[in-house]
C-alpha cells in the first residue's frame, strides 16, 4: 500500500513539473513573440521613415569612400565653379538697348568724353568694349574697330573663365563611377575564386558596390551638365550683344563722324 502511494506521488509530482514546465515554456514562447513582434513594429516605421537625406548617407558609406570621395570632390568643385560662373555672368549682363541710347545721347551732348564717362559708370563687358572703341577715336574708324575686335576677345575669354573645368568634372564622374564598377567586380569574382563555390553572397557585396559608384557617378555627371548647359547658354547670350553692340556702336562713331 505505502509503494501504491509512493508511486502515486512521484507520477503526480512528475506530472505537476511537467505541467509547469509546459507552462514557463509556453510563457516564454509567447514572451519571445511579443518581443520579437515588437522589435518588427518598433523597425518597420523607422525604415519606412527613413529619409532621403539618409538613404543617400547609407548608400553613399556602401559605396565605399574611396571613389564614392573622388565623385563626391567633382561634385563639389564642379557646383563651386558653376556657381561662380553663374554669379559672374549674371553680374555681366548688361541692358544694351539702353547702355546704346545712352552712349548716343552723350555723343551728341557732350561728345566722346561724355560717352566714354557713361561707359565707366556701367559694368559689364558691352561697356568695357564701348569704352575701347570710344577711346580709339582719335585714331580713325579702323583702330577703334580692330580695338573693339580685340577687346571683344579679351572679353569672351573673361567670360569662358574656368568653364572647361565643369565639362572635365562631366567627364571624369562617369568614369570614376565606372572604374569602381570594374574594381567592384574584380573583387567578387576574387571572392568566388578564393571560395571555390558560387554564392549569391559572396558576389552580392561587390556588385552593390560597383552599382552604387555607376549611380552616383551618372548622377553628378547629370547636375553637372544641367549647370553646364545654362552657363553655355548664358555666354552665348551675352556674346551675341556685345557682337550686336559692337556694330551698333561703329554705326554711332561713323554718324558722329560726319
Amino acid at each position: 500500500m505505502k509503494r501504491l502511494f509512493s508511486i502515486l506521488a512521484i507520477t503526480g509530482i512528475m506530472a505537476f513539473g511537467t505541467a509547469n514546465a509546459t507552462t514557463i515554456a509556453n510563457s516564454n514562447t509567447a514572451v519571445t513573440t511579443t518581443v520579437a513582434v515588437t522589435q518588427e513594429e518598433d523597425t518597420a516605421p523607422a525604415e519606412e521613415s527613413l529619409g532621403f537625406h539618409q538613404e543617400l548617407k547609407k548608400r553613399f558609406i556602401e559605396g565605399g569612400p574611396g571613389f564614392m570621395g573622388i565623385v563626391l570632390l567633382c561634385l563639389i568643385l564642379g557646383l563651386a565653379i558653376a556657381i561662380e560662373r553663374i554669379i559672374f555672368l549674371n553680374l555681366s549682363t548688361t541692358n544694351t538697348k539702353k547702355l546704346t541710347q545712352e552712349v548716343e545721347d552723350a555723343l551728341a551732348s557732350g561728345g566722346v568724353e561724355a560717352a566714354k564717362e557713361v561707359c565707366r559708370n556701367t559694368k559689364g563687358p558691352i561697356a568695357s568694349i564701348f569704352y575701347q572703341g570710344l577711346d580709339r577715336t582719335d585714331e580713325g574708324i579702323d583702330a577703334a574697330e580692330k580695338a573693339v575686335v580685340a577687346y571683344g576677345g579679351v572679353q569672351m575669354g573673361q567670360l569662358e573663365k574656368n568653364v572647361s573645368w565643369i565639362s572635365l568634372f562631366i567627364a571624369l564622374a562617369p568614369m570614376l563611377g565606372f572604374m569602381g564598377t570594374v574594381i567592384g567586380m574584380i573583387q567578387a569574382f576574387d571572392k568566388i575564386e578564393a571560395a571555390g563555390d558560387m554564392q549569391p553572397s559572396l558576389v552580392a557585396g561587390g556588385i552593390k558596390v560597383a552599382l552604387l559608384t555607376t549611380v552616383f557617378g551618372l548622377v553628378v555627371a547629370i547636375i553637372l551638365q544641367i549647370f553646364y548647359n545654362y552657363i553655355i547658354a548664358k555666354i552665348d547670350s551675352i556674346v551675341n550683344d556685345m557682337e550686336d553692340a559692337s556694330i551698333t556702336l561703329m554705326d554711332l562713331l561713323i554718324r558722329n563722324k560726319k
